[in-house]
Formats: C-alpha cells, sequence, structure tokens
C-alpha cells in the first residue's frame, strides 16, 4: 500500500483551486496538471506499506493533540526541473498547521517509520513538468488564491493507488480533531 496522510478539502476549495490551476494550464506549453479530486495537502508521506502496519499509524494519528483551525492559501511558486517545474499553492504562516505535523511526524517516528527529515515546507501541487509561456506573469494569480480559506477539522490516511490505468485515492482512516 503507498500511503499518506493529509488533509483534504472541501469541494468548494477544490474547485477554487482548481480554477487557478485551469489559468496556469491555459498558459502552460506543456505540463501534467493534478485533477479536481486529487487535491490535498500532504503532512507526511510513508510510502510503500505493509497492511499489518495501518494500527500503528492509527496509533500515531491518534496521539495527536490538536483542535480545529483556518488555514489560509498563500502565494504561488515552484521548483524547478528539467524537464518542467512544478508548480504549487503556498500557505500561509500557521502555527497551528506546524504543530500539527511536528507531532504527527514525531509520533510516526516513534512507531517505527522512516520518514524525510526535511524541513516541512506545506504546498499544494497543482502541477508537474509544467512550463509557462513567457508572457505569462504568475502574479495575476495572487489574488485570487490569497482569498481562499480552508477549515481544518480532520486529517485523514489515503492509500494512493493505480486501478484500471487510473490514479486513485481513497481515505483509510480519518482523525477528527
Amino acid at each position: 500500500m503507498r500511503l499518506f496522510i493529509a488533509i483534504n478539502f472541501d469541494e468548494s476549495t477544490k474547485k477554487a483551486i482548481q480554477q487557478i490551476s485551469y489559468e496556469i494550464k491555459r498558459h502552460s506549453l506543456q505540463g501534467r496538471f493534478v485533477k479536481e479530486q486529487h487535491l490535498h495537502l500532504t503532512l507526511e508521506f510513508l510510502g510503500n506499506i505493509h497492511p499489518a502496519q495501518l494500527y500503528k499509524i492509527k496509533d500515531a494519528m491518534n496521539q495527536i493533540i490538536a483542535e480545529k483551525f483556518i488555514m489560509k492559501l498563500k502565494g504561488i511558486g515552484f521548483f524547478k526541473g528539467r524537464d518542467g517545474h512544478i508548480y504549487w499553492i503556498g500557505i500561509e504562516a500557521n502555527k497551528h498547521l506546524i504543530n500539527l505535523q511536528k507531532q504527527l511526524h514525531e509520533a510516526l517516528k516513534s512507531q517505527g517509520f522512516t520518514l524525510d527529515n526535511r524541513p516541512y515546507k506545506p504546498h499544494i501541487t497543482i502541477g508537474r513538468r509544467v512550463k509557462i509561456k513567457d508572457n505569462f506573469l504568475l502574479d495575476k494569480m495572487l489574488t485570487n488564491i490569497n482569498q481562499i480559506t480552508v477549515n481544518v477539522d480532520k486529517i485523514d490516511l489515503m492509500n494512493s493507488e493505480h486501478i484500471s490505468g487510473k490514479l486513485v485515492y481513497s481515505i483509510l482512516y480519518t482523525r477528527k480533531l
């Protein structure tokens, strides 16, 4: 099982993000853009995990002490790549989000999981291998992005698999905050 823990978005948030993604796609020469149903904010990527380990992940998620909070999207950027860039939407600095991710990270490590130890940089991936036309300015998108807020009241353990050639995400466990 290929697993990750994420904050999933409600339909209106997904639609707002998808509109921004669509505008970038319209002004790009190439790219693979994330489908609306796959939009999320990853808290921890676990990778390939044996099903017998699921109880450890659920235990780690249940150790978290966090309340509901509001998260605001902010900015747009990209990670450079040889065959195009990975475009993302950023998250405004949020101590609740950082604390949630840190607790989750430590709880998973205490359960024996090997995790990426780079500093957490919250972002929502919207496109991979993207090449933008020279005349498009990302700054035009900032007003729309900076108006999107997300009510965070749960986190989800997600399974990522290919079924009949299509990427499918399914929720295996939900931890309410």
